[in-house]
């Protein structure tokens, strides 16, 4: 095979958007390829080959890899470097952005965070996107992939929870937004601890109560389980008043 930088397994959006993104960057980028192509084949000839496929497919791809001197790196938040194996040079780089697709992932990536572990070329990865990266031990994945979850994944959800509210009064979403990006910015700047603000902040619990008096049944336990997390930040830290 012609040598390359980076060979990509997995056509998908990590796989298009990494693709796209390298070889914007200049790297010399194979793939990204698909199921008909012979993975046997695939760490011949390429300094790493990155595997962007489903995190329940990673350890099979990987074992059907041919060995060779290419490091072989998955971009799986939650998995371990243990399911590269039996390959002698592993990584994992995985980014700390939402991919909605190639164009726009690849775009995104710029700059991006990234954990990484294993081999050195995962730090060449990040370093030719021009991001950022924090080092992830094995032990840590899961806990850090399900704070990953939390911040992009439960976040849209929480917004979700908002829309409804705000259908039920004829308010639309829109409305809210630039709230929401108040608090997301307030707590760039100054921690989540100090930026929140509301009826916990201030203690004010008869206002809390009217709350979940008045939103329907189903919709309180978030409330009520979000309300704790809030005087968890009251405890653990300042809330400001408003």
């Amino acid at each position: 095979m012609t040598a390359v930088d980076a060979r990509i397994i997995g056509p998908g959006r990590a796989g298009g958007a990494l693709a796209t993104a390298l070889s914007g960057a200049g790297w010399r980028v194979d793939g990204p390829l698909g199921r008909d192509h012979d993975p046997a084949t695939a760490t011949a000839g390429a300094r790493v080959v990155l595997l962007a496929v489903p995190d329940g497919d990673v350890a099979g791809l990987a074992a059907s890899l041919a060995p060779g001197d290419a490091v072989v790196a998955h971009v799986a938040g939650s998995l371990g470097l243990d399911v590269l194996a039996p390959h002698q040079r592993v990584a994992s780089v995985h980014p700390l952005v939402s991919l909605p697709d190639a164009d726009l992932g690849a775009r995104r990536l710029a700059g991006a965070w990234f954990a990484v572990a294993g081999d050195p070329v995962a730090a060449e990865v990040v370093d030719a996107l021009g991001g950022r990266s924090v080092a992830v031990a094995d032990e840590d994945r899961t806990t850090y992939h399900a704070a990953a979850a939390v911040a992009a994944n439960h976040l849209v959800a929480l917004l979700g929870q908002v829309e409804r509210l705000a259908r039920q009064v004829g308010v639309p979403l829109e409305a809210y937004l630039d709230l929401a990006r108040g608090a997301f910015d307030n707590v760039a700047e100054v921690g989540p601890a100090a930026a929140l603000t509301g009826p916990v902040a201030r203690g004010d619990r008869a206002t809390v109560a009217r709350h979940l008096a008045a939103i329907p049944e189903d919709e309180r336990t978030i409330y009520a389980v979000l309300a704790e997390a809030a005087q968890r930040l009251v405890d653990d830290g300042v809330g400001v008043p408003a």
